[in-house]
């Protein structure tokens, strides 16, 4: 159960420990890992990072948002470690993250392809709205 886990806003989360999550997680074939210059700057630009810790202290999730903390949230990352997927961590990140945006922000996410259906079983809404305008390249070695 995810009570048994800390969760903080940590806005100062180091480089190493974000990449690390994301290689434990689903999301760095997605994100640029190999670059850490363009990690810092993912990090220091995000409005709201909202980690989740084991009870030894090690990080086992993040969530990264940019918002204006009155109309909009937009939640850019959501990673958790593979070994503790399924056990309400993610949910818990995304209420912790919802709760910082504020009462007024609407929370908007872009799901990865194999994550629609987890989204839709926490009780999010899919909206067919959404535009890109972004070359999307993958980061991950072939």
């Amino acid at each position: 159960m995810s009570g048994a886990y800390r969760y903080a806003l940590e806005p100062d989360l180091s480089a190493e420990e974000f990449i690390d999550v994301l290689k434990r997680s689903t999301l760095s074939d997605r994100r640029p890992v190999k670059e850490r210059a363009r990690i810092e700057k993912m990090l220091s630009n995000a409005d709201i990072i909202v980690t989740a810790r084991d009870e030894l202290g090690g990080l086992i999730g993040v969530s990264r948002c940019v918002s204006d903390f009155s109309f909009c949230c937009y939640c850019s990352d959501l990673a958790v470690d593979r070994k503790f997927q399924g056990k309400g961590v993610g949910k818990r990140l995304i209420d912790e993250s919802v709760k910082a945006a504020g009462e007024f922000a609407h929370f908007v996410l872009l799901a990865a392809p194999g994550a629609v259906t987890y989204y839709e079983h926490i009780g999010m809404r899919r909206l067919d709205i959404a535009f890109d305008r972004t070359d999307w390249k993958r980061f991950a070695d072939d």
